[in-house]
Parts: structure tokens; sequence; C-alpha cells
């Protein structure tokens, strides 16, 4: 039978001790100070209420706000890939940060979901970024800088869409990013194989109508 404590020789004043008592442990447990942020502002939430859920509600398991939890706190730990949630579905700070204490969704059910999300989906979630950015504000600023940024994610296996671009010289995606200070505004998933500025006239005119709707002064750069 192992101890659960083995005793070392000390360090003059020091106990040395090596405990295996010790309980589940995680390397992300970022994700509980992300969970309290969520809960200040709530986000996912609001996205959750955005999205269209035809499940039927007495045979759902794993509701679409706890998804969706899942999924946004997953990216931001660095698991962007579905697959990975095959095992963070287990992973007791994840499921703490989500708020279930019991396995979350798995790879399949995530990927279900997200293939539902379509353009009106989409739209209604930028625009809770936007009334999210608007809340932020005590009173309308005189000005605000509108950055439109593009940038290449690199793709390695056979991803829908990927196209070779000779600028960043490999395969890639080109999103379009827009910010107005640290506040992002837009993310936006583009082929690589168009132009840098693809849409984005359609989009600043998006954005500017609706800030113009709660600040009609300010000076949009």
């Amino acid at each position: 039978m192992v101890p659960e404590k083995l005793t070392f020789t000390p360090l003059a004043r020091r106990q040395i001790e090596a405990d295996f008592s010790g309980g589940h442990i995680t390397s992300d447990a970022g994700l509980l100070l992300l969970r309290e942020v969520d809960q200040q502002h709530g986000l996912t939430h609001r996205l959750a209420a955005a999205l269209q859920d035809p499940r039927t509600p007495e045979r759902v398991r794993h509701k679409l706000d706890t998804m969706v939890r899942q999924r946004v706190f997953g990216v931001a730990a660095g698991y962007e890939d579905l697959n990975d949630h095959e095992a963070l579905r287990f992973d007791q700070a994840l499921q703490t940060a989500v708020g279930q204490d019991n396995d979350l969704a798995g790879k399949s059910t995530l990927c279900r979901m997200e293939q539902r999300a379509d353009r009106q989906a989409v739209v209604k979630a930028h625009e809770l970024l936007w009334h999210h950015f608007i809340e932020q504000h005590d009173k309308p600023p005189k000005e605000i800088v509108l950055d439109f940024d593009g940038t290449d994610i690199p793709v390695h296996g056979e991803q829908p869409g990927k196209f070779f671009n000779g600028y960043y010289d490999h395969h890639c995606y080109f999103p379009l990013y827009v910010f107005c200070g640290r506040h992002l505004l837009v993310s936006y998933l583009r082929t690589s194989n168009r132009s840098d500025s693809r849409h984005s006239w359609a989009i600043l005119a998006l954005l500017v109508r609706f800030i113009r709707q709660y600040w009609p002064e300010t000076r949009i750069v």
C-alpha cells in the first residue's frame, strides 16, 4: 500500500514532504476567472439566446446555454479543435466553469450545434458584441476608430475552403477582424483566395448604421 505522505530530511526549519492525497489537478484554472467575468456580463447566455435549438426539450441532455459556454470557454483555453472535447468533457475545471457537475457534451453534439448556426445567427451574435461595446461606455465618445484587419489562419488538413495564399506562403483562411480599441466588434471568416477588402464595405455599413442609433454625434474614423 502506497502511503499518502512521505517525509524527507528537513532543510533547517523547512519540512519537506511528498503528499499523494491531492485531488483533481488542472492546468486550466484560468477558466474559473473567465466564469466570473461571464457571469457578470452574461455574454454566453445572451449568445445562446440568439441561436436556434430545434431539439425536443424532453430529450435534451445538454442544454444549449451550457454547450455554448463549453465551446466558448474551450476556445478561450486554447482548445480550438472539437476533438479536444472528447477528453475535456470530463475535466472538472471546465465542468465547474460551465456550471455543470457531470459529463459535458461530446464533439459530435457540439458539432451539430455549430452546424445549425445560419447567417442570421451570425448576424445576431455580432449584434451582441456591438450591444456589449455600447454598454461599456457611460456616455458617447467624441470619436472612435474602427480598425479593419485581415490576417491569416494556417490550415494543415483538408478543411473545406482552404486555399494557398502567395503573400503568406501557406494554405490558410483569411478572416476579417474589426476592433475599436480593445473591443472586438467583428470576426468574419473568409477564404484566402479573395482580396483582403472583401465584404469590408458591407460590414462597415452595418456597423455604422448600428452605432449611429446610439451615438448620432460621434465621429467615426
